[in-house]
């Protein structure tokens, strides 16, 4: 297992500018949150080298920087996909079909929730609701929303999506 004294850090632009921002903001109320999501934004994700450096910069003890970031669903502990696929499970999106679209495109992509294809291409999620139950069932890609679903429109919509990346 590796221990916080132990990490050995890469001399690289990336560690170079979150400890810029770490030595800008710790201490102030909330930073820890603030300084996650930086990292965050850096890396792609929040691996558990990146944690462990966060704790010994910080002196927040590196088993609450992992309860945080398991806390809260918008941090991540694997990389995603170039494409975040995130599917409403909202009340209307439910009552409109969105499980179905979600099996759909599970199955379509070879992957669970919160799992990424094995090209890095896509990564599949869900969230609680977006605000947009007037287009019920909706699914977000990265930032752009996509409404009035139904399973073969999604799964049309991912296959153009890839069509393009070729």
């Amino acid at each position: 297992m590796l221990r916080v004294e132990d990490l050995k850090i890469p001399d690289n632009p990336e560690y170079r500018n979150l400890k810029k921002y770490i030595d800008e903001n710790k201490g102030k109320k909330g930073s820890i949150l603030q300084i996650l999501l930086e990292a965050q934004r850096i890396f792609g994700y929040l691996p558990e080298e990146v944690q462990y450096f966060i704790a010994r910069e910080t002196g927040v003890p590196s088993a609450d920087i992992y309860g945080i970031i398991t806390f809260y669903n918008f941090f991540r502990t694997e990389p995603i996909g170039k494409y975040l696929i995130n599917i409403c499970r909202g009340t209307a999106c439910h009552v409109k079909g969105s499980e179905d679209i979600l099996e759909a495109l599970s199955k379509h992509l070879n992957v669970k929730i919160g799992g990424t294809t094995e090209d890095r291409l896509f990564t599949l999620s869900t969230a609680r609701c977006f605000g947009t139950c007037g287009l019920a069932p909706v699914m977000m890609i990265n930032d752009e929303v996509y409404g009035r679903l139904d399973p073969t429109k999604a799964v049309e919509i991912i296959k153009e999506i890839k069509k393009r990346e070729v």
